[in-house]
């Protein structure tokens, strides 16, 4: 079997779907997980190697890159689709922005820099793909700290793209509405269909299709792809 595809953050919804869909076609594939759940028992039968992490301290990503190490000698592509959905409050500001960093920059800016090792390893292209969020297009009034940190994000995709050019290509995906929560009102999901243009909550499948399009292609590096159903035109 080829070296692993490393998906972070991947115990459920997108990121779960995408693990599963890999084992699917046939790749080796480990994931994070922040903490247990029934859907880990479910990746674990499938022979998806199951690494426990926490982003949310330097520390705790360090930690996280040594037992990566100790798991595999290479990998084949790195998701880092760990995601955390924070909304500041008076008093918390400087607390929630300093986590969703952690998250979604310090976090991958870490893994990409001390497991290129791994990446370099092999024949053929090897692939870091990053998650951002479709937000980033036009910011957000109560979602700041969040929408700045996926911004981030998608500034590290540039430079690394440079930086490990040409083995290695450095690509994003910019999801908007993929699936809604058990908890989301009638009313708010009629909101959230109407911001965009085809108007439907298309599930996880069609970020598999992206990953597997990035993935798949070997002149494409340095792009985020924006997934949004046409929000941009409508």
């Amino acid at each position: 079997m080829s070296a692993p595809i490393l998906i972070t953050g991947a115990s459920q919804r997108v990121g779960l779907h995408c693990a599963q869909r890999l084992i699917e076609d046939g790749h080796d594939v480990i994931i994070t997980y922040r903490r247990e759940r029934e859907q880990i028992t479910a990746l674990r039968a499938l022979g998806v190697r199951t690494l426990q992490a926490d982003f949310g301290s330097t520390a705790g990503i360090m930690a996280f890159i040594d037992s990566l190490h100790r798991e595999t000698a290479s990998l084949r592509a790195i998701v880092h689709n760990a995601s955390s959905w924070l909304k500041e409050s008076a008093g918390d500001e400087a607390a929630i922005f300093q986590q969703l960093f952690s998250v979604h920059m310090l976090a991958p800016y870490l893994i990409n820099l001390h497991c290129h090792d791994l990446l370099s390893r092999g024949e053929g292209l090897r692939d870091i793909v990053h998650i951002s969020d479709d937000v980033t297009r036009k910011g957000s009034a109560k979602h700041t700290a969040y929408c700045a940190s996926k911004a981030g994000l998608e500034s590290l995709t540039l430079s690394f793209a440079e930086r490990f050019a040409p083995h290695i290509k450095v690509n994003g995906i910019a999801p908007a509405l993929l699936m809604f929560n058990p908890y989301d009102s009638p009313q708010y999901q009629e909101q959230a269909l109407a911001k965009s243009a085809l108007g439907i909550e298309p599930g996880p499948e069609p970020l598999y299709l992206a990953l597997r399009s990035l993935l798949d292609n070997p002149y494409l590096t340095g792009t985020t792809v924006p997934l949004n159903g046409g929000r941009h035109v409508h």
